[in-house]
């Protein structure tokens, strides 16, 4: 599995707006895509413009070709693309090691 890491910094005063879209656009278009099996978002508590996007992926190409390259991803950019400050750092990393169960 690949853990897709996005960094996201949007414009200021506009924390309520975004937390709707980012939810709805996760819940409407990213629920769809070949090869995601889940997602976490988190905001950050020191900087209220800064939130870390988690989603997880079969495999890198389920992101970076099937997601990126496809219709999906014009819709998920439409619903949260209007709120970003600046292009999200996007990164992927494979799984090293994980805590017991």
């Amino acid at each position: 599995m690949i853990l897709e890491l996005a960094d996201i910094r949007i414009a200021p005063g506009r924390q309520a707006a975004f937390d709707e879209a980012i939810q709805r656009g996760l819940a409407t278009v990213i629920a769809q895509a070949k090869g995601m099996r889940g997602y976490k978002v988190n905001k950050c508590i020191e900087s209220p413009e800064r939130y870390v996007l988690q989603i997880f992926w079969d495999t890198l190409e389920d992101h970076t070709v099937g997601f990126r390259e496809g219709p999906l991803f014009a819709q998920w950019r439409a619903i949260v693309g209007p709120f970003f400050a600046a292009p999200p750092l996007v990164e992927h990393f494979d799984l090293l090691v994980k805590s017991p169960e």
